[in-house]
């Protein structure tokens, strides 16, 4: 039997009172953040585009103006991101500061991002351009963006340098936190299923491949049996380090040398030294790592 329209909207109109009660709630409607994840996306473009115009471009009528078509990118990107700040910093004054501040990084920051395009292309043989590496290579777009997301992040912006990592974790597999902090010429090969966390700090030229962890090994717990916010969880990387595909690195006291290399699958919850090949990790009966490796000749 076909339900009447007051049989319809009735239920509908209840669940509806319901919502609106919850919605109404002051911790719910201090902020609204509709349509923000679109506009970050948004975002983002615009500031490749500045940096890269010859490879990303939002304004085909624009694109041969040069300066005058990167400073209209800046433009647009300073707009939106003001107003993506406006809403998750009560200060204007401060949101406007922010945002000239990453404005003023980019050079800064098309630099890092340069030195990554380098690596993924002296590091994988398949690759025939740089413009295919900034086009078709999921290390770029997840790296690129973390590069952005964490300029923000040491601005101490909350909850939008995790939206834009976040969005390339979406497109790529690739999870890395906007608190980590990562040197120059990094390059993740394959890329899918790797995670980065907050406190992983990672040296220059290290090359990951794909299903690599850097993660906790353990959560300390407040008073409250809550896991402690805001400590050293996750592992430090060396410089020149190499970790092959499916490798899991945990603790935040666990530090991997200069000119390591991590052999797959390998599972390391203790330090390593400068100069080791780890080609196998177990558990000693003490608890403590013992690793199984041989010196780099």
């Amino acid at each position: 039997m076909t339900l009447s329209r007051i049989e319809i909207i009735s239920p509908l109109r209840k669940v509806a009172k319901k919502l609106i009660k919850r919605n109404n709630h002051p911790e719910v409607a201090q902020n609204n953040y509709a349509g923000l994840k679109e506009q970050l996306r948004d975002i983002i473009r615009f500031l490749r585009t500045a940096m890269y115009p010859d490879v990303f471009d939002i304004c085909s009528e624009c694109s041969g103006l040069a300066i005058s078509y990167t400073e209209f990118c800046l433009q647009r990107a300073f707009y939106e991101l003001n107003q993506a700040l406006s809403r998750v910093i009560p200060q204007e004054e401060q949101a406007e500061s922010i945002a000239i501040e990453l404005i003023k990084a980019l050079p800064g920051i098309r630099d890092q991002i340069d030195t990554d395009i380098e690596a993924a292309y002296e590091g994988d043989p398949a690759a025939k351009s740089t413009q295919e590496i900034m086009l078709a290579y999921p290390s770029f777009e997840a790296v690129s963006i973390y590069r952005i997301a964490h300029a923000l992040y040491k601005l101490q912006v909350p909850v939008l340098p995790r939206i834009m990592t976040e969005y390339a974790h979406q497109n790529t597999g690739i999870d890395i936190h906007p608190g980590a902090s990562i040197g120059n010429y990094f390059f993740i090969d394959h890329g899918t299923g790797v995670v980065i966390g907050e406190t992983t700090v990672i040296g220059s030229h290290v090359k990951l491949y794909q299903g690599v962890t850097l993660g906790a090994k353990s959560f300390e717990l407040g008073t409250d049996g809550n896991p402690v916010k805001g400590i050293k969880r996750h592992p430090n990387i060396g410089n020149h380090v190499v970790i092959y595909a499916g490798a899991t690195i945990l603790g935040g006291d666990t530090y991997i040398g200069d000119n390591c290399v991590i052999g797959g699958n390998v599972w390391l919850t203790h330090s390593v030294a400068a100069n080791e090949t780890v080609i196998a990790a177990k558990e000693n009966q003490a608890g403590r790592g013992a690793a199984v490796s041989k010196a780099k000749s």
